[in-house]
């Protein structure tokens, strides 16, 4: 816990180095061209002109080559953004405490991978993927710090800053921290995300690099929910019961951990360089290298056999780890006719499992499933006049982990506010690995399917429409075949059965949801609606068939614009449904069909500010929780939070 302050504190004191603030405004921009070419304002600036600094010269870039204006307004977007994951939780369903994890209200069926995941997948809503991480490029050195309270002794904080040495070189350094008590017994969570980036280029921009050290740990004590006998105590509102910490949960002994550390570095050479927006042609050598190596563990001081069934220790400590390297090396050439077209093999070295194997009189847990196989991936993008194509496949070249997916989108701009885009996405994958391998401590959380269960197949089309005058759309229908998913079997004297399943038989999946905002002077009112429906013959797959987002919300500059106001109320609001429960000691999600819940509104008022380059954020959530009623859960057994006022600020320096 210690090291988690000292690097946000060290964070900290790199914003009292800052003697100065820049005031940055397009309006008085230079026409800056290459922002780092020989005319750009860095030159300018060495020689004392480091007003000249604007806004739109800080950049951050996320996937292979796009880049993103680095954004200090307000909005109400940004309100929706201001959470735990910093990004918009739409979909999702927090639990009590901050930090614990989110019920998924909408399911994606497609994602573009060809090997297993790794288990713990409730763990893994603030786990940084290397898909997520950007890079930057900065004029002159940018700090961020984002601030939120939590729950009960506790608080959220984010430090980051990032700096170009030089033209080329550019370095950035954060750490996200949290540790929130929360109100219920045993609950306390604690985590830490430390990023380092990196991005390189040559001054003849022949060769590229990117690279990024990420080292994580996500903590949750477990308390496995209220007692089935607490529920009625818990949605009566007595007053006695107010004080959530009096419950006592189905134990106080438990904590799970993610830990994870990713090293990654792509880099490129051009063999043909593009000297400029003429050229012809380009081709380049690309090779990417990642290592990532994570563990999940669950410590008990004492078997609870009431909640989770025998038990062969009398202490539990169950630990599951994962070694993944991948490397590839490719070609990439762009014609200015053809587009751009990419192709390379990998190879991947895949290592999970435990330290021991399980005996059973009939059955024999084995402790690992490692694998080294080869593989191709290509992708293909063309731009023409509003006209955009993008495609990328991957296969493995292997009989064990037989995967392979393949994805296209078009997208073209009819006018200046209307894009339409489809797309199709087809892939075939083993389960995830907890699915076909777990071992425990527990009797009845042992099992070995590696050999028996099928790999998932899945199809998508979706469609969307993107429209500031009329409406966002986004619609997809999808089809899967041997769905995997935890399911509840039984309950025997209270404890729940819980195993891996396979479906059968296929399933299609129908998603629609459509964003419009309306606006009537400095009025707004914002309204996020999705529909689900899905054709199966078992209940397998349960999703609300309804999700909505509504807010009324008032917006102005005052204070001679000095100050930018946003005060308003968001409904949030899905309807009933068999809502998945959650297993503490897998950190998963698993089917169940016996309780429905759902069909309560959580109302916030927030009051939003922007101040110059600080932005400020006062919210009261869950409001109405006193007077619409007490039966609100984020899975069963599991209570949503009660009404809280919470406080919290982005804050950007620029030197």
């Amino acid at each position: 816990m210690q090291i988690k302050y000292i690097i946000a504190l060290a964070c900290f004191f790199l914003l009292n180095e800052i003697n100065c603030q820049v005031k940055l405004n397009r309006t008085n921009a230079p026409d800056v061209g290459d922002k780092f070419g020989k005319d750009s304002t860095a030159d300018k600036r060495s020689k004392g002109f480091k007003d000249l600094a604007t806004i739109d010269m800080y950049l951050q870039f996320a996937g292979r080559i796009d880049s993103i204006l680095v954004d200090t307004t307000i909005s109400i977007k940004k309100d929706y953004k201001f959470n735990y994951l910093q990004r918009d939780n739409f979909g999702l369903m927090p639990f009590a405490n901050i930090g614990q994890t989110y019920n998924t209200l909408s399911f994606d069926a497609v994602d573009n991978i060809t090997a297993p995941l790794f288990g713990a997948r409730a763990r893994h809503f603030n786990y940084l993927e290397s898909n997520k991480i950007k890079y930057y490029e900065v004029p002159t050195p940018w700090t961020r710090l984002t601030y939120k309270t939590a729950f009960e002794q506790g608080q959220m904080l984010d430090a980051f800053f990032s700096l170009n040495l030089s033209k080329q070189f550019n370095f950035s350094i954060a750490y996200k921290g949290l540790r929130s008590l929360g109100n219920y017994q045993n609950a306390l969570t604690s985590s830490g995300n430390f990023r380092f980036t990196s991005k390189y280029k040559t001054k003849s921009e022949r060769y590229n690099a990117r690279m990024h050290i990420v080292m994580q740990d996500i903590l949750n004590q477990e308390n496995g929910g209220l007692k089935n006998e607490d529920i009625l105590n818990f949605e009566s509102g007595e007053e006695e019961f107010l004080d959530r910490s009096v419950f006592d949960p189905n134990f106080v002994n438990a904590e799970n951990i993610l830990r994870g550390k990713t090293f990654y570095i792509n880099h490129s050479y051009d063999i043909i360089k593009r000297m400029d927006s003429v050229s012809q042609n380009k081709v380049s050598i690309v090779n990417t290298i990642s290592l990532e190596d994570k563990y999940f563990q669950f410590d008990q001081t004492s078997p609870v056999t009431t909640y989770f069934g025998d038990a062969f220790t009398a202490d539990i400590n169950d630990k599951v780890k994962l070694e993944n390297f991948k490397t590839s090396l490719g070609l990439n050439y762009f014609n200015n006719a053809l587009g751009e077209i990419m192709f390379a093999i990998n190879y991947t070295n895949i290592n999970y499992g435990y330290d021991s194997i399980v005996l059973f009189p009939d059955e024999i847990i084995p402790n690992r499933i490692k694998s080294k196989f080869f593989g191709i991936e290509g992708s293909y993008s063309k731009s023409y006049k509003g006209f955009n194509l993008e495609a990328q496949g991957g296969l493995n070249l292997s009989d064990e982990f037989v995967g392979s997916y393949l994805s296209g989108i078009i997208n073209l701009k009819l006018f200046d506010d209307v894009i339409l885009e489809g797309g199709v996405n087809i892939n075939t994958r083993l389960a995830n690995f907890n699915h076909l391998l777990y071992q425990s401590d527990y009797v009845n959380y042992n099992w070995y399917n590696f050999n028996d269960f099928k790999n998932i197949n899945s199809q998508q089309l979706n469609f969307s429409i993107k429209s500031n005058k009329f409406f966002n759309a986004d619609l997809d229908i999808s089809n899967i075949e041997n769905y995997t998913y935890f399911n509840l079997e039984d309950t025997i004297d209270e404890v729940k059965i819980i195993v891996p399943k396979q479906y059968d038989k296929s399933l299609q999946y129908l998603r629609l949801k459509v964003q419009k905002e309306f606006r009537l002077g400095n009025f707004a009112l914002d309204n996020t609606i999705m529909y689900q429906n899905i054709v199966s013959d078992e209940d397998v797959l349960n999703v609300p068939t309804f999700i909505a987002r509504n807010t009324l919300y008032y917006s102005n500059q005052l204070f001679k614009k000095a100050m930018t106001l946003q005060t308003g109320v968001t409904l949030n609001y899905f309807s009933k449904y068999n809502m998945n429960g959650y297993d503490p000691l897998l950190a998963d999600f698993y089917n169940q069909n016996e309780s429905e819940l759902g069909g309560f509104p959580r109302l916030d008022f927030f009051i939003n500010a922007k101040i110059r380059q600080t932005r400020i954020f006062f919210k009261a959530e869950h409001f109405n929780s006193s007077f619409t009623g007490y039966e609100y859960f984020s899975a069963p057994n599991h209570p949503y939070r009660d009404f809280t006022i919470r406080f919290g600020l982005v804050w950007d320096f620029f030197l």
